[in-house]
Protein backbone atom coordinates (compact mmCIF):
# COMPACT_ATOMS: atom_id res chain seq x y z
CA UNK A 1 0.00 0.00 0.00
CA UNK A 2 2.99 2.65 1.01
CA UNK A 3 4.71 1.97 -2.66
CA UNK A 4 0.97 2.38 -4.17
CA UNK A 5 0.80 5.76 -2.26
CA UNK A 6 4.22 6.84 -3.73
CA UNK A 7 3.50 6.53 -6.78
CA UNK A 8 0.64 7.94 -7.11
CA UNK A 9 2.13 10.84 -4.98
CA UNK A 10 4.75 11.41 -7.35
CA UNK A 11 2.64 10.89 -10.54
CA UNK A 12 0.92 13.62 -9.30
CA UNK A 13 3.74 15.97 -8.88
CA UNK A 14 5.09 15.37 -12.23
CA UNK A 15 1.09 16.28 -13.58
CA UNK A 16 1.41 19.42 -11.95
CA UNK A 17 5.31 19.99 -13.64
CA UNK A 18 3.38 19.23 -17.24
CA UNK A 19 0.89 21.70 -16.18
CA UNK A 20 2.86 24.42 -15.02
CA UNK A 21 5.34 23.75 -18.01
CA UNK A 22 2.29 23.78 -20.32
CA UNK A 23 0.76 27.27 -18.80
CA UNK A 24 4.60 28.82 -19.55
CA UNK A 25 5.21 27.42 -22.99
CA UNK A 26 8.43 28.23 -23.24
CA UNK A 27 10.82 25.08 -22.97
CA UNK A 28 14.03 27.50 -22.14
CA UNK A 29 12.48 28.40 -19.07
CA UNK A 30 10.25 25.31 -17.71
CA UNK A 31 10.60 22.28 -20.23
CA UNK A 32 7.61 19.46 -19.63
CA UNK A 33 8.81 16.50 -18.26
CA UNK A 34 9.11 14.44 -21.63
CA UNK A 35 11.92 16.92 -22.81
CA UNK A 36 13.87 16.06 -19.64
CA UNK A 37 13.44 12.24 -19.88
CA UNK A 38 14.50 12.56 -23.06
CA UNK A 39 17.10 14.58 -22.20
CA UNK A 40 18.01 11.93 -19.58
CA UNK A 41 17.85 8.95 -21.75
CA UNK A 42 20.50 10.72 -24.22
CA UNK A 43 22.89 11.51 -21.36
CA UNK A 44 22.63 8.07 -20.77
CA UNK A 45 23.69 6.76 -23.71
CA UNK A 46 26.80 8.95 -24.01
CA UNK A 47 27.44 7.72 -20.54
CA UNK A 48 28.00 11.09 -19.39
CA UNK A 49 25.15 10.72 -17.10
CA UNK A 50 26.05 7.45 -15.05
CA UNK A 51 30.03 9.21 -14.75
CA UNK A 52 29.30 12.33 -13.28
CA UNK A 53 26.10 10.21 -10.97
CA UNK A 54 29.11 8.00 -9.80
CA UNK A 55 31.33 10.50 -9.10
CA UNK A 56 28.89 11.88 -6.69
CA UNK A 57 27.86 9.11 -5.13
CA UNK A 58 31.41 7.82 -4.09
CA UNK A 59 31.55 11.88 -2.33
CA UNK A 60 28.11 10.87 -0.84
CA UNK A 61 29.15 7.84 0.50
CA UNK A 62 32.40 8.78 2.25
CA UNK A 63 31.39 11.61 3.50
CA UNK A 64 28.50 9.99 4.75
CA UNK A 65 30.16 6.92 6.46
CA UNK A 66 32.79 9.41 7.72
CA UNK A 67 29.83 11.61 9.28
CA UNK A 68 27.94 8.56 10.92
CA UNK A 69 30.68 7.49 12.03
CA UNK A 70 32.36 9.70 14.17
CA UNK A 71 28.72 11.95 14.73
CA UNK A 72 27.51 8.34 16.83
CA UNK A 73 30.58 7.75 18.58
CA UNK A 74 31.00 11.72 19.81
CA UNK A 75 26.82 11.93 20.46
CA UNK A 76 27.41 8.58 22.91
CA UNK A 77 30.13 10.36 24.45
CA UNK A 78 28.27 13.41 25.20
CA UNK A 79 25.64 11.77 26.05
CA UNK A 80 27.36 9.48 28.60
CA UNK A 81 29.93 12.15 29.66
CA UNK A 82 28.26 15.06 31.33
CA UNK A 83 31.37 17.08 32.19
CA UNK A 84 32.26 16.17 28.24
CA UNK A 85 29.07 16.91 27.17
CA UNK A 86 29.35 20.75 29.44
CA UNK A 87 32.99 21.54 27.73
CA UNK A 88 32.79 20.03 24.32
CA UNK A 89 28.72 21.07 23.91
CA UNK A 90 29.11 24.73 22.84
CA UNK A 91 31.98 23.57 20.20
CA UNK A 92 29.10 21.14 18.47
CA UNK A 93 26.50 23.97 18.78
CA UNK A 94 28.99 26.48 16.80
CA UNK A 95 29.71 23.86 13.93
CA UNK A 96 25.98 23.48 13.66
CA UNK A 97 25.48 27.34 13.13
CA UNK A 98 28.44 27.59 10.76
CA UNK A 99 27.07 28.01 7.23
CA UNK A 100 28.10 24.86 5.20
CA UNK A 101 29.30 27.45 2.18
CA UNK A 102 31.90 28.51 5.02
CA UNK A 103 32.95 25.39 5.49
CA UNK A 104 33.18 24.30 2.14
CA UNK A 105 35.55 27.42 1.23
CA UNK A 106 37.41 27.04 4.20
CA UNK A 107 38.46 23.46 3.45
CA UNK A 108 39.50 24.41 -0.23
CA UNK A 109 41.77 27.12 0.84
CA UNK A 110 43.49 25.07 3.76
CA UNK A 111 43.22 21.37 2.36
CA UNK A 112 43.51 22.46 -1.87
CA UNK A 113 41.02 22.09 -4.43
CA UNK A 114 41.23 18.27 -4.34
CA UNK A 115 39.03 14.97 -3.21
CA UNK A 116 40.28 15.37 0.19
CA UNK A 117 38.78 19.22 0.77
CA UNK A 118 35.35 18.11 -0.74
CA UNK A 119 35.15 14.97 1.52
CA UNK A 120 36.34 16.81 4.89
CA UNK A 121 33.89 19.61 4.07
CA UNK A 122 30.95 17.51 3.62
CA UNK A 123 31.67 15.02 7.04
CA UNK A 124 32.60 18.10 9.09
CA UNK A 125 29.10 20.13 8.04
CA UNK A 126 27.32 16.59 9.27
CA UNK A 127 29.06 15.28 12.30
CA UNK A 128 27.37 17.97 14.51
CA UNK A 129 23.95 17.25 13.07
CA UNK A 130 24.09 12.98 13.77
CA UNK A 131 25.93 14.05 17.43
CA UNK A 132 23.20 16.40 18.55
CA UNK A 133 20.69 13.55 17.93
CA UNK A 134 22.33 10.89 18.74
CA UNK A 135 23.15 12.38 22.23
CA UNK A 136 19.60 13.17 22.53
CA UNK A 137 18.81 9.16 22.21
CA UNK A 138 21.64 8.59 25.20
CA UNK A 139 19.29 11.22 26.93
CA UNK A 140 16.31 9.38 26.42
CA UNK A 141 17.23 5.97 27.64
CA UNK A 142 14.84 3.93 29.93
CA UNK A 143 16.75 3.66 33.43
CA UNK A 144 14.55 0.52 33.94
CA UNK A 145 16.57 -1.15 31.64
CA UNK A 146 19.67 -0.06 32.62
CA UNK A 147 18.76 -1.37 36.14
CA UNK A 148 17.45 -4.36 34.95
CA UNK A 149 20.91 -4.74 32.96
CA UNK A 150 22.57 -4.69 36.06
CA UNK A 151 20.13 -6.85 38.31
CA UNK A 152 21.21 -9.60 35.59
CA UNK A 153 24.57 -8.97 35.47
CA UNK A 154 24.59 -8.64 31.94
CA UNK A 155 28.52 -7.94 30.15
CA UNK A 156 29.40 -4.85 28.95
CA UNK A 157 28.96 -6.47 25.10
CA UNK A 158 25.65 -8.44 25.54
CA UNK A 159 24.70 -5.01 27.63
CA UNK A 160 25.25 -2.91 24.58
CA UNK A 161 23.76 -5.32 22.29
CA UNK A 162 20.61 -5.93 23.67
CA UNK A 163 20.23 -2.95 25.95
CA UNK A 164 21.51 0.16 24.45
CA UNK A 165 21.56 -0.63 20.95
CA UNK A 166 17.87 -1.55 20.22
CA UNK A 167 17.19 2.13 22.14
CA UNK A 168 19.57 4.00 20.06
CA UNK A 169 18.84 2.25 16.84
CA UNK A 170 15.55 4.73 16.19
CA UNK A 171 17.88 7.57 16.41
CA UNK A 172 20.82 5.91 14.69
CA UNK A 173 18.02 5.54 11.74
CA UNK A 174 16.72 8.88 12.13
CA UNK A 175 20.09 10.58 11.91
CA UNK A 176 20.58 7.85 8.35
CA UNK A 177 18.08 9.47 6.99
CA UNK A 178 18.10 13.51 7.76
CA UNK A 179 21.66 12.98 6.92
CA UNK A 180 21.87 11.17 3.59
CA UNK A 181 19.23 14.16 2.41
CA UNK A 182 21.08 16.72 3.45
CA UNK A 183 24.59 15.10 2.64
CA UNK A 184 24.03 14.67 -1.18
CA UNK A 185 22.61 18.68 -1.67
CA UNK A 186 26.18 19.91 0.58
CA UNK A 187 27.96 17.54 -1.92
CA UNK A 188 26.24 19.15 -5.43
CA UNK A 189 27.65 22.37 -4.06
CA UNK A 190 31.08 21.11 -3.35
CA UNK A 191 31.28 19.79 -7.15
CA UNK A 192 29.96 23.07 -7.96
CA UNK A 193 32.47 25.73 -6.26
CA UNK A 194 35.12 23.44 -7.21
CA UNK A 195 35.25 19.60 -8.84
CA UNK A 196 35.40 18.85 -12.17
CA UNK A 197 32.52 16.19 -12.52
CA UNK A 198 30.01 15.42 -10.80
CA UNK A 199 26.18 16.06 -10.82
CA UNK A 200 27.08 19.56 -8.99
CA UNK A 201 29.83 20.30 -11.70
CA UNK A 202 27.21 19.55 -14.34
CA UNK A 203 24.62 21.65 -13.04
CA UNK A 204 26.78 24.58 -12.81
CA UNK A 205 28.24 23.91 -16.53
CA UNK A 206 24.15 23.59 -17.64
CA UNK A 207 23.54 26.81 -15.74
CA UNK A 208 26.32 28.63 -17.23
CA UNK A 209 24.71 27.99 -20.54
CA UNK A 210 21.42 28.65 -19.46
CA UNK A 211 20.54 24.97 -20.42
CA UNK A 212 17.60 24.48 -18.06
CA UNK A 213 16.79 20.95 -19.55
CA UNK A 214 20.21 19.37 -18.95
CA UNK A 215 20.42 20.72 -14.95
CA UNK A 216 16.79 19.14 -14.52
CA UNK A 217 18.00 16.30 -15.99
CA UNK A 218 20.64 15.51 -13.65
CA UNK A 219 18.98 17.06 -11.04
CA UNK A 220 16.42 14.80 -11.09
CA UNK A 221 18.01 11.96 -11.58
CA UNK A 222 20.13 11.98 -8.31
CA UNK A 223 16.99 12.70 -6.98
CA UNK A 224 15.25 9.50 -8.05
CA UNK A 225 18.31 7.49 -7.53
CA UNK A 226 17.96 9.30 -3.75
CA UNK A 227 14.28 7.93 -3.35
CA UNK A 228 15.39 4.21 -4.35
CA UNK A 229 17.72 4.19 -1.56
CA UNK A 230 15.20 6.04 0.99
CA UNK A 231 12.63 3.51 0.35
CA UNK A 232 14.50 0.53 -0.10
CA UNK A 233 17.24 1.26 2.29
CA UNK A 234 16.55 3.67 4.85
CA UNK A 235 12.70 2.50 5.10
CA UNK A 236 13.76 -1.49 5.64
CA UNK A 237 16.38 0.27 8.25
CA UNK A 238 13.84 2.41 10.29
CA UNK A 239 11.79 -0.79 10.07
CA UNK A 240 14.06 -2.98 11.79
CA UNK A 241 14.78 0.18 14.43
CA UNK A 242 11.55 0.52 15.31
CA UNK A 243 10.17 -3.34 15.38
CA UNK A 244 11.37 -3.99 19.11
CA UNK A 245 8.80 -1.36 20.04
CA UNK A 246 6.25 -3.35 18.27
CA UNK A 247 7.30 -6.52 19.98
CA UNK A 248 7.87 -4.72 22.96
CA UNK A 249 3.34 -3.26 22.93
CA UNK A 250 2.45 -6.87 21.87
Amino acid sequence: MQIHVVFVSLTGLIALWWGAAVLEGDPAVLPNPRDVWALIIAETQTGELPRHMAATLRRVGFAFGLAMIFGVLLGIALGVYTQLNRWLGPWVVVLLNVPALVVIVLCYLWIGLNETAAITAVAVNKTAMVAVTIREGVHAFDPKLADMARVFRMGRLKRFRHVTLPQLWPFIASSTRNGLAIIWKIVLVVEFLGRSDGVGFQIHLYFQLFETGYVLAYALSFVALMLVIEYAVIGQIEARAVRWKTLQAR
